[in-house]
């Protein structure tokens, strides 16, 4: 992984922990993840004209993708609705590389390197740590938020390789990206009409800025991470990727004033030398 490729999956890190905190912290979380799906879509779209429409060998791996996505979003929503953001946030995440990396080996051949494979161990065990220690006891942890996070990361995994190899076999990886962004964003709008119909509009009516906001960080996010990932590794992208779990922390404590602890601060060390050791890997 070339530096450039290594701070641009990091930038997309804080743009992902970004548009999740703007969703962890509306009432509605239903309607503002679809008005973020609308703002991905609306980033997405003046970009058709001047990409390559997918092939027909794509077309199935962006359908997919999007399957995979309505489930994830719905699945995040409800984690959402029973977790904290430090704790749900990071165990959904955190278990997502390791399969990532797995399905990589079993399905794409892709083995990473001995210091690879230390980093996303690293990266795991500190998201993990952060979410099982990071907002307190393991008592306290609702069940029905781990198993929500839990099949979130499922989901994860699952778009993750599946747009890893999608977004290979396309012309550009800006191609695939728009034409998923704009597919996508319509089905999620879709499924919100046909479950809220006109009350979704009353929902989102007053978020309209952030929701916008949200969209683009995501669509910018995702884009970047599916760039990088023709080239390098998908596990080693999908790992990185996670540090997006330090900016969660950070905005967890100074924008949503949930407590800063020793857990935390281990939690973050672990994940720091799980970066420096997917660098040098």
């Amino acid at each position: 992984m070339t530096p450039f490729v290594f701070l641009a999956v990091l930038a997309a890190a804080a743009m992902h922990a970004t548009w999740n905190a703007l969703v962890k912290v509306r009432s509605d979380r239903f309607a503002s993840i679809t008005l973020t799906s609308l703002g991905m879509t609306l980033s997405a779209a003046p970009v058709l004209p001047f990409v390559d429409v997918p092939t027909a060998n794509v077309w199935p791996w962006i359908v997919a993708s999007v399957i995979i996505h309505i489930g994830y979003r719905l699945f995040l929503i409800r984690a959402y609705d029973h977790g904290d953001l430090a704790q749900t946030y990071p165990l959904a995440r955190g278990t997502a590389p390791l399969i990532t990396a797995i399905g990589g080996v079993f399905l794409l051949s892709e083995v990473p390197s001995g210091l690879a494979v230390v980093g996303i161990l690293l990266l795991s065990l500190g998201t993990l740590l952060m979410s099982l220690r990071g907002g307190g006891h393991l008592a306290t942890l609702n069940r029905a938020a781990v198993g929500y996070a839990l099949t979130t990361s499922l989901c994860i995994a699952g778009y993750t390789l599946v747009d890893g190899s999608g977004v290979r076999l396309a012309a550009t990886a800006a191609s695939y990206a728009a034409w998923l962004f704009v597919c996508d964003g319509l089905c999620a709008i879709a499924i919100g009409v046909f479950y809220r119909g006109r009350k979704l509009l009353a929902a989102t009516a007053a978020e309209w800025g952030s929701g916008i906001v949200a969209g683009f960080l995501s669509a910018a996010a995702y884009a970047i991470a599916m760039w990088a990932m023709t080239r390098a590794p998908i596990a080693s992208v999908a790992s990185l990727r996670e540090t997006s779990i330090l900016f969660a922390m950070l905005i967890s404590v100074l924008a949503l004033g949930e407590k800063m602890t020793g857990w935390r601060g281990a939690a973050a060390l672990s994940i720091v030398a799980g970066v420096i050791a997917l660098r040098m890997g």
